[in-house]
């Protein structure tokens, strides 16, 4: 050190403060994200830093730096917090320091950051908006061009290929290149592959292609129409290599735009691209639409091109994010797989769900595992067995179902839980004049059709100048066979070549060019038949040149020649749409979409308690017996209603204040026959003290439906079934009620259908629909019954018009009051437990706002519960319907309407329901049997039976 200080110092060349630099800045980016620990001690330790100059030619001499942290001690010339500067000394001795270099830490990792990021934009990951193609894609495409693995030659080892794209035109990995091209060889990852591959090149499964030394390859057709057609005739820039000894082309001269024809997929740094491939006929008819009307909106752009068209086909659900992704360049659109139901036995009718496609980029492999996991799981129901049946004419997977199981929900299911329905997120982003931009689909066509009109102006005037030249010896050929002896004097005076040209030039008037054609010809093409050639040739040399002049005079004559060469790319490669688009919806599965809709039982109970069970739970008993119970009920709370619906139903819920409720029936949790059952208000939005009195379950909101409305003091009203179909979550006024009354039943029905009413006191109106007059929902209604004092309504039922005859003409005295008689007949039920039938055809047709006649003669302690009309279903002459009667300590007996008497409208009725220990009937539903239960009595419900000896309460006790 003390001979370095003692020794003259020299001054720092430029090029040793250009060294010391590098390394500061190198040392910085290195050293960015440190510890705190780091941190400190790089700032201890920094002023230790020397600059060594690698110059051998003069005494090498070091010189202290001093680095300043930018908000420390020191001053930093305002450079603000996160920078660093470096002070070199000149060493001269008079005190002056030499240059100083300051720069800050977040703009030198910008820089840099922004210089790698943009490298990999261009060069990797983006494709290029004009030609389509990444740059890998297109060395590969023009190797094979410049190898003549033309669609007409044999085909060659990919791994020649490969060699040539790495040693001249990409100084990458080989397994990159053999990557892109065994994509470019998929017809499942491109709709229109650019390679034609022989061997081994993977499969939708993601089974690895073969090695490279194994398969060949070759160009398609189309390839070479589409993209590498007049690359010779200078329609594109070549530059140079990477090591600047040969030359590639910057683009390709396509002909249609090869972005939107096979889409593109890639991660650069910072940002990403995901085009989906479309079809190429309806690419060429909005490219064709586009020249003609450059003002053409989106709207009238879809017409010709309605989405994508992927190569592994599938159902696009819904057209709002393909509109999203063409109009601002980002979208997301739904794919699902196609599959079909098909019946595997039709004895034990046993079916199938068979997929014959799936979404683009989904492996078939992975989805398979998937349900087989989801069935082993448990999760997805209802399948047996899981086949792969694919073969090299198709896709075929077979998933067996269970007996019974819904195969449309399986289907669904399938679609919610797993790959075979999914999303393909567009973000439009390709390289358009050396950046990265977002494009919707006319901008991109757009930028296409510029592209594609330099080229075609490039390529005329290449033929034109070629033309020209060619003309113009032509030309000068002629003149010298026109002139033959002369210009064979010239040539044997003259002393040599040169002579002889400018001796042509001087006597002809030639151009060097023209005298040097006319020294070359040989002395066969000088006979007449030759002349005629020559001379043919120059007239169709005038012609090609006066085309080519006109083509350039115009763009519209450019757009011309665009929209021609592209039809004639349709009418050759073009093929049928793969993908088929769905516009019902936009693939979005509800939870209806996946539960079964089959029959289920509801129960409600007076405190606003509701469950949902299986038909099952409750087998058929005989008449008479003490019943099964319903399960446990709240404190004072009792049964008060019992419907049977399917589990897609609307189930409107009427409240006794004539509000309405809407909600799915599966929205009530199903539960078994002995839980408490669910809240009311945890489904519906009831106020304080409201309670829930009649409840509709409706299928399908008809226009010819109605609902005919009946208050506990005797109005009645008919609404449009129409009004109800979209209810609010706090409901909707159904009926205006008067001070004291309360909406008690709500039946849907037709105008041509009859109304059955019944009091409390047994007295009975049949009336129509028809004469009921159709309302609003905040109106009152009219006088249904004349009331006696103490009387209230008790019941109402429908009679569909296809059921009923013409009960005027029917005479009372003509009915047989026994088992063979035939229905329809009222139904009735006490709240004491007793029941009978009477036919309907005792009762005749009346107006509103009558007494009615006497359908029940009730003991004084007895009253009527419900009314119904049966005999709809008959089996043999009996009805084959049932009756389920819930009692007021939630007891339920289910029994067959054809056990029940047929009785005059006088009878008291025979027992029902034995009610010692139960209280009183509280509800009554009707339900139609299916042939299996009507079929079969289960044996072992005689254990379940209580008997009607004395020892009844200890069953009644056990039971509930």
């Amino acid at each position: 050190m003390n001979s370095l200080s003692s020794s003259p110092t020299p001054s720092i060349s430029p090029s040793m403060s250009l060294s010391a630099t590098l390394r500061v800045s190198s040392f910085l980016r290195h050293n960015l994200f440190l510890a705190p620990s780091r941190a400190s001690a790089l700032r201890r330790n920094v002023s230790h830093l020397r600059f060594l100059s690698s110059s051998p030619s003069r005494r090498t001499v070091h010189h202290p730096v001093k680095a300043r942290r930018g908000g420390g001690q020191e001053d930093d010339g305002g450079l603000g917090n996160g920078s660093l500067t470096a002070v070199v000394k000149d060493g001269t001795g008079d005190g002056r320091d030499g240059r100083v270099l300051p720069f800050e830490l977040h703009k030198e990792a910008m820089d840099s950051y922004m210089a790698y990021a943009l490298s990999v934009l261009l060069g990797r990951a983006l494709p290029d908006v004009r030609d389509g193609l990444k740059p890998v894609h297109r060395r590969i495409l023009y190797a094979m061009h410049e190898l003549g693995l033309s669609s007409r030659k044999p085909f060659k080892k990919c791994a020649r290929v490969v060699g040539e794209v790495l040693g001249k035109f990409h100084p990458h990995g080989d397994n990159a290149v053999y990557d892109s091209m065994v994509r470019m060889a998929q017809d499942f990852s491109l709709r229109f592959p650019l390679i034609q591959g022989h061997g081994n090149f993977g499969s939708i499964d993601a089974d690895p292609p073969a090695a490279m030394r194994y398969t060949e390859c070759r160009l398609e057709a189309l390839t070479e129409a589409i993209l590498l057609a007049d690359l010779e005739q200078d329609t594109v820039d070549f530059v140079p290599n990477f090591d600047s000894s040969q030359k590639e082309p910057s683009l390709l001269p396509a002909r249609l735009p090869t972005l939107l024809l096979n889409g593109s997929s890639g991660i650069a740094v910072g940002m990403a691209t995901n085009i989906p491939p479309h079809n190429l006929g309806e690419l060429v008819d909005v490219l064709c639409a586009l020249i003609h009307n450059p003002e053409a909106s989106l709207q009238e752009l879809l017409e010709y091109m309605p989405g994508p068209d992927f190569p592994t086909g599938g159902l696009i659900m819904g057209n709002l994010g393909i509109l999203a992704a063409y109009r601002t360049g980002r979208g997301r659109i739904v794919v699902r797989g196609k599959a079909d139901i098909e019946l595997l036995d039709s004895k034990t009718k046993r079916s199938a769900v068979i997929i014959k496609e799936i979404p683009y980029q989904t492996n078939k492999s992975s989805l398979v595992e998937k349900i087989a996991e989801l069935v082993e799981n448990k999760t997805l129901e209802g399948i047996n067995d899981i086949r792969d049946e694919s073969d090299r004419s198709g896709m075929r997977v077979v998933i067996e179902l269970k007996r019974g199981a819904d195969p449309s929900i399986v289907l669904n299911n399938l679609y919610r839980l797993t790959a075979l329905q999914s999303s393909f997120n567009c973000n439009m982003v390709g390289i358009l004049d050396g950046q990265p931009k977002q494009m919707g689909l006319k901008e991109l066509l757009q930028a296409f059709l510029e592209f594609r009109c330099s080229v075609v102006e490039r390529r005329a005037r290449y033929k034109l100048s070629q033309a020209q030249d060619r003309r113009h010896i032509v030309e000068g050929i002629v003149v010298g066979l026109d002139n033959l002896d002369r210009v064979i004097d010239i040539i044997k005076e003259a002393k040599g070549n040169a002579a002889a040209s400018a001796g042509l030039k001087e006597e002809f008037n030639l151009s060097d060019k023209q005298a040097e054609a006319v020294l070359d010809i040989n002395l066969r093409r000088l006979n007449l038949l030759e002349r005629k050639k020559f001379v043919d040739e120059s007239a169709s040399l005038m012609e090609q040149i006066s085309k080519l002049t006109e083509l350039l005079s115009s763009r519209k004559n450019i757009l011309q020649l665009i929209e021609q060469e592209a039809l004639e790319l349709k009418n050759k490669f073009s093929s049928p749409r793969r993908s088929i688009l769905d516009d019902s919806d936009g693939g979005q599965l509800e939870d209806i979409d996946v539960i079964p809709n089959e029959e289920m039982l509801l129960a409600f109970s007076e405190k606003g308690y509701v469950k949902r069970m299986k038909p099952s739970t409750f087998n058929l008993q005989n008449r008479g017996t003490i019943g099964k119970s319903v399960g446990k009920l709240r404190v004072n709370d009792a049964m008060s209603d019992f419907i049977v619906c399917r589990s897609h139903d609307h189930v409107l819920y009427f409240s006794d204040r004539g509000i309405v409720y809407s909600a799915y029936a599966y929205k009530i949790p199903e539960s078994s026959r002995t839980a408490a059952g669910t809240p009311l208000i945890q489904i519906i939005s009831l106020s304080e003290g409201e309670r829930i009195t009649s409840i509709v379950p409706v299928t399908e909101f008809a226009e010819d439906q109605f609902l005919v409305m009946l208050t506990v003091n005797g109005y009645i009203k008919k609404v449009s079934l129409n009004y109800f179909s979209a209810i609010r979550s706090t409901g909707i006024i159904a009926i205006q009620l008067v001070p004291g009354d309360e909406l008690k039943w709500v039946r849907c029905c037709t105008n041509d259908d009859l109304v059955a009413m019944a009091s409390q006191n047994g007295m009975v109106i049949l009336s129509s629909c028809d004469i009921i007059r159709a309302l609003s929902r905040n109106t009152r209604g009219a006088i249904a019954m004349r009331l006696k004092e103490g009387d209230k309504m008790a019941s109402m039922d429908i009679i569909p018009a296809p059921r009923h005859t013409d009960l005027d003409k029917a005479a009372e005295d003509s009915i047989s009051y026994d088992k063979g008689g035939s229905g329809p007949w009222l139904l009735f039920v006490s709240e004491n437990g007793y029941g009978k039938r009477v036919p309907l055809s005792s009762f005749k047709k009346s107006p509103l706002n009558r007494v009615g006649l006497i359908g029940y003669k009730f003991s004084s302690e007895d009253r009527l519960a419900a009314v119904f009309v049966v005999g709809f279903s008959l089996t043999d002459g009996e009805s084959d319907e049932q009756v389920v009667l819930v009692s007021q300590s939630g007891t339920v007996n289910r029994i067959k309407v054809r056990d029940i008497s047929i009785q005059s409208r006088y009878a008291r009725g025979v027992i029902l329901m034995r009610l010692e220990h139960a209280g009183k009937i509280q509800s009554a539903s009707l339900i139609s049997a299916s042939a299996e239960e009507a079929a079969e009595l289960l044996p072992g419900m005689q254990s379940e039976e209580a008997t009607t000896n004395a020892g009844t309460a200890e069953g009644i006790s056990m039971s509930s």
